[in-house]
């Protein structure tokens, strides 16, 4: 028997409440080759990335923009790029310094949603003089890529698609909620101090359940080092992500990467009082914190740990930037000055543009909540997006 899911989420259409059947069952299968009990992460990267079950693999309908009414469609979740062209425009300012400081001519962008950051990006680098900037992007959902590659088509050859990651590369690279999206480990401690692993298992019922079990000396050692041991205490660590930033120090030659995502530095992120961790699903505009509901129709995510990405960054030999609110890094980076360009006479054009700018700097809404980590190997100029209110410091 299924759980009773979290009030107040909108009805499943027959088809959508198929695919979840269908993703369940492969789930159930999983846990039953894994010989009852699968590792958390494992269980958040077959719900997010089973080919043809998976949420970003599924071809379900995932981020949203508002429509010329102002309404929101269908969809899971709204990110900064369908808020407002001007966020693209912004941090494409950043990226031509980038791509002018070192010579270089490529953007390589991680997880290119619809495609919005691409498209304002690349027009705005046009405007400053960088027409001759070739636009990568790395995809893993065939849905957003096949919406990316109709909404990027006037671009023609400009734009091109990889599959894996780069051997070498030298220039930008942007990934927007990336982080946040990589399978992580759950741990708890248990009352005599030791670390446990959180997995899914399967009950009686066929409801999956949680199960927790003594960490590996791996997981265990990396919690430990992190936070003191607090009886009770649930989170989550990202040592996918980890993983990702320590290949990059082998691939990433020269140039710069900017890692904007929702998260903390260490200190806040295992505060004693953050007891029950981050983790979080979003289904049809509706935030919840029950991963069990809607496999293969919600997205799964945690928080960052700006810190353990940091460390990790350092690790494989690369510098460390800049890290500070995006609220910061979007006016130290020109958004003010793109915003006074625009047309008060139409006062409704006007308050329809600003609005959403508001959102993306309120310290209520992503202006603090989301933070820009900058990453790279032989910058030797400071980045413009941290020239006030760098908090590297708090890393």
């Amino acid at each position: 028997m299924q759980r009773p899911a979290p009030a107040n989420l909108p009805p499943l259409s027959s088809a959508a409440q198929a695919h979840s059947d269908a993703a369940r069952a492969h789930l159930r299968a999983a846990i039953a080759a894994a010989s009852g009990w699968l590792p958390f992460d494992h269980w958040m990267a077959e719900a997010l990335y089973a080919p043809g079950l998976g949420y970003y693999a599924a071809g379900n309908v995932k981020l949203a923009e508002p429509d010329a009414d102002g309404r929101t469609p269908a969809g899971d979740f709204v990110t900064a790029p369908q808020l407002t062209p001007l966020f693209a425009r912004t941090l494409a300012r950043q990226a031509a310094q980038v791509l002018r400081q070192t010579g270089t001519h490529t953007v390589l962008e991680f997880g290119a949603g619809t495609g919005a950051l691409a498209e304002g990006v690349l027009r705005e680098l046009d405007t400053l003089g960088l027409a001759d900037t070739q636009y990568l992007i790395l995809e893993v959902s065939a849905d957003l890529r096949a919406r990316q590659a109709e909404r990027l088509a006037p671009f023609g050859a400009r734009v091109q698609w990889l599959d894996a990651l780069p051997q070498r590369f030298r220039g930008c690279v942007l990934a927007n909620e990336v982080l946040d999206a990589m399978p992580v480990s759950l741990f708890t401690w248990s009352a005599d101090g030791k670390v446990l692993e959180r997995g899914v298992a399967v009950d009686a019922e066929q409801g999956f359940v949680w199960e927790d079990r003594p960490a590996s000396p791996r997981l265990a050692a990396a919690v430990a080092a992190r936070m003191p041991a607090l009886p009770g205490y649930v989170s989550e660590i990202n040592l996918q992500g980890e993983a990702w930033i320590d290949a990059m120090g082998a691939w990433l030659e020269h140039g710069a990467a900017l890692l904007v995502d929702y998260g903390f530095p260490r200190s806040e992120y295992y505060h004693p009082q953050r007891a029950g961790g981050t983790l979080m699903c979003h289904l049809r505009h509706h935030a919840h914190g029950d991963p069990f509901t809607a496999p293969g129709l919600q997205d799964i995510t945690a928080h960052v740990d700006f810190t353990a990405m940091a460390d990790a960054a350092l690790a494989a030999g690369l510098q460390v930037l800049g890290y500070t609110s995006q609220a910061r890094f979007l006016m130290n980076a020109g958004l003010m000055e793109l915003l006074a360009q625009l047309d008060p006479s139409d006062a409704q054009a006007y308050a329809q543009a600003v609005a959403p700018v508001q959102k993306l700097l309120s310290e209520a809404e992503m202006g603090e909540l989301f933070k820009v980590l900058a990453v790279g190997r032989g910058m030797t100029q400071p980045l413009l997006g941290f020239a006030r209110g760098d908090r590297l410091g708090k890393l």
